[in-house]
């Protein structure tokens, strides 16, 4: 006896699973489905067809999905007595495991959670995932769209979106404003909505996690964590660090920091490295129309993430052909980022773009990437002939508009007419592999204008440190010590630890004014005669502005830089003061 009411599991196919944490994908695969209200059965007929055909070209038979249609939405209301979000619906979506769905219109009065909201929370799908991309032919409001090819991973059960608010005037808010004033003398308006904004070590780091791992997956160049952690220090600002945590102790074999990409290797970066990076919210967004081809993965939170893909979206021809996912561990549900269009719908006019990139998402996601490339490979094609709906129409000269079930049939005649996948793919990671080498020799010949132009400013005291140390011993002599920093041209060199464990630095001052002026011989004193210890240590996350107070204070001129007992680098006052000329300096 079936363990649905209406929800049928094909008897033909065969479950995915997750076996030794990863997904097991047999040859004959079982994924859900979910038409969609308004344009949602037109779109999702047409791309059944496509992936069907796309299957079937790469696979020669050997592979096929078989659809299990489950029930979101008007549909669900229909056949469970109103229950737009049936509870099988939402247990069938986690055994099948991978799934996609149509567009859902939440019904409208009190009582009703947006469904997309619901899944998302019900499913702990975590992991919003946008893809951004250009495809040729794809009416564009850039001069290039080629270069913008992003994956947006954006956080999807924290921050404002979390639903923590209160209303002005009730009971709740009176309590919570009465306590924010009182007990932690906070100063706001009367009478204001109240929101809270939670941002999570554990939801902030199994984000990057699984955006670092795309990365590796897909052969990414770089990871970008955007926030306003210049404003938001302990909760976008932690995001930031929680991010940099995650790279630096669970990838640390395959990632580097920007710092070190700019430090160590000179611009150059490494074979097999993922460079891990930060940039402002509102610095990303420029930098997404002036340097798009500088980014790669972008892991953010939920607000930003929000305006980042549909901003994105639109550089490359909007949210209309913008595909999406939402991902928890293992459990994944693709879906079409755009609304019902109700007026549209039986109409066979839409454009089916969204949904069917988010179904090339999903053959990626199961291992089929033949059947992916081949829909990504023939659509442009099928667009610069000038087949499109009517949205595309509108806007090319020439264009022959079709009906979505015809556009359907123009890909899947291209599709089984023959595409030479292997010369394509190698055509192009030629491109992608040139495209890379230039901006490496940008890096190379202009390290600070590369910087600046990117969008990378400095804002913690591991954005500026000098990473790499160079160190001596207690008992060697000052003189040794001075030929050490003549030789490498430095001003001061670390000292490694005594009996007690305790860092100490020696400085040019410190020889001047402990050696020339005391009149001692540096040929015959030793460094721990002379240097500064302790050392005073600031941690890498210390903001730019709490560090040169520390320096100000303590009449230092240069500071260690500690990851828990080890030295890890050293920032100077001098380091500071050519932060500040170079990249300007604004009050927070």
């Amino acid at each position: 006896m079936s363990a649905y009411r209406h929800i049928k599991i094909p008897s033909s196919g065969e479950k995915i699973t997750v076996r030794d944490g990863r997904l097991h994908v047999p040859d004959q695969a079982i994924v859900g489905y979910v038409e969609g209200d308004g344009i949602g059965p037109d779109i999702t007929r047409a791309c059944l067809r496509i992936w069907d055909a796309a299957v079937e070209k790469a696979y020669g038979g050997k592979r096929k999905i078989h659809w299990c249609e489950t029930y979101l939405g008007e549909k669900a209301a229909g056949l469970y007595d109103g229950n737009y979000c049936p509870d099988e619906t939402l247990k069938a979506l986690a055994e099948l495991v991978v799934s996609i769905k149509g567009p859902l219109t939440t019904p409208v009065g009190g009582g009703f959670r947006s469904l997309n909201v619901a899944l998302r929370q019900d499913l702990d799908l975590y992991a919003c995932v946008r893809p951004v991309r250009h495809y040729a032919g794809v009416p564009s409001p850039l001069k290039n769209p080629g270069k913008v090819d992003v994956v947006i991973f954006r956080e999807n059960t924290e921050d404002v979106y979390a639903g923590i608010e209160y209303k002005t005037g009730t009971p709740e808010n009176e309590k919570i404003a009465r306590f924010l004033r009182e007990e932690m003398k906070a100063k706001f308006f009367e009478g204001a909505g109240l929101g809270i904004k939670p941002i999570s070590e554990f939801g902030s780091k199994r984000l990057v996690r699984k955006a670092i791992q795309y990365a590796i997956d897909n052969g990414r160049e770089s990871v970008t964590l955007v926030h306003k952690g210049n404003i938001m220090k302990f909760t976008e600002g932690a995001f930031r660090n929680w991010g940099y945590e995650v790279a630096r102790d669970e990838f640390g074999s395959v990632t580097i920091t920007e710092e070190q990409l700019y430090g160590e290797y000179k611009g150059k970066q490494p074979e097999g490295k993922i460079v891990i990076k930060d940039r402002i919210a509102d610095i990303m967004f420029q930098m997404m129309l002036l340097r798009p081809e500088e980014f790669d993965v972008l892991a953010t939170m939920n607000l930003n993430g929000d305006y980042l893909s549909d901003a994105i979206a639109a550089e490359v021809g909007g949210v209309g052909i913008a595909p999406g996912a939402n991902i928890a561990d293992h459990v994944a549900v693709f879906e079409a980022t755009h609304g019902t269009a109700p007026k549209y719908a039986n109409l066979n006019k839409v454009n089916p773009g969204s949904l069917l990139f988010s179904g090339v998402m999903m053959l990626e996601y199961m291992g089929w990437k033949e059947a992916a490339d081949l829909i990504t490979l023939v659509y442009p094609e099928v667009v610069s002939d000038g087949i499109v709906t009517y949205d595309f129409a509108r806007q090319i000269d020439g264009a022959t508009e079709v009906g979505t079930s015809q556009f359907a049939d123009a890909l899947i005649e291209r599709i089984h007419g023959g595409v030479d996948l292997e010369a394509k793919r190698k055509a192009q990671q030629a491109q992608l592999v040139k495209e890379r080498k230039q901006r490496e020799i940008r890096r190379l010949l202009q390290p600070l204008e590369e910087m600046v132009d990117t969008g990378r400013v400095p804002t913690t005291v591991g954005d500026l440190m000098t990473r790499s140390l160079i160190t001596v011993s207690d008992g060697e002599t000052v003189e040794s010590a001075m030929h050490v920093m003549t030789d490498n041209d430095i001003s001061s060199v670390v000292v490694e630890p005594d009996a007690k464990g305790e860092w100490g630095i020696l400085t040019r001052r410190d020889i001047v004014t402990r050696i020339v002026h005391a009149g001692k011989n540096p040929a015959t004193t030793r460094v721990r005669d002379i240097c500064s210890r302790p050392v005073t240590s600031v941690p890498a996350e210390m903001s730019i502005r709490e560090a040169a107070a520390m320096i100000s204070d303590t009449h230092f001129s240069r500071l260690t830089v500690a990851q828990g007992d080890k030295i890890i680098g050293i920032v100077t006052e001098t380091d500071i003061f050519n932060a500040v000329d170079k990249f300007a300096w604004t009050a927070e």
